[in-house]
């Protein structure tokens, strides 16, 4: 009888930053969350990609609108949650549950149209 390989999942609740006032210089920050299960207790690595844009500058998208924005490992939002290049993090873990918050930032001051922005960001985890 062989034995089960472990396996993971991973649950998301998306970044949403709501409504943008483009003549505020406040930055409009949110939190999502990424939920990883494993059958086994395993290490295990969280890396997200760049989305639109690049890690140094994701875009939120609306028609030809550009809206920038981040996303971060950490609450001071100093840390980019990326794939580990390009001084980017990833977000190690282990055990068979975890939760890890993703801390969504964008920056005050952006003179964009009214619209309906977004982004598509891809989770990988690595085990």
């Amino acid at each position: 009888m062989s034995a089960a390989l472990p396996s993971c999942s991973v649950n998301t609740l998306s970044v949403l930053f709501g409504t943008y006032d483009t003549l505020s210089g406040l930055n409009v920050d949110a939190v999502g969350n990424v939920t990883v299960t494993c059958t086994a207790a395993d290490s295990y690595s969280i890396a997200l990609s760049s989305g639109n844009g690049s890690f140094a500058a994701r875009q939120l998208q609306s028609g030809a609108g550009l809206l920038y924005y981040n996303l971060y490992t950490d609450t001071s939002r100093t840390s980019v949650w990326g794939d580990g290049s390009g001084g980017t993090a990833f977000v190690p873990g282990s055990g068979t549950t975890g939760s890890f918050p993703v801390y969504g930032r964008i920056p005050g001051r952006q003179n964009v149209a009214a619209g309906t922005y977004g982004d598509t960001i891809t989770v990988t985890l690595t085990f």
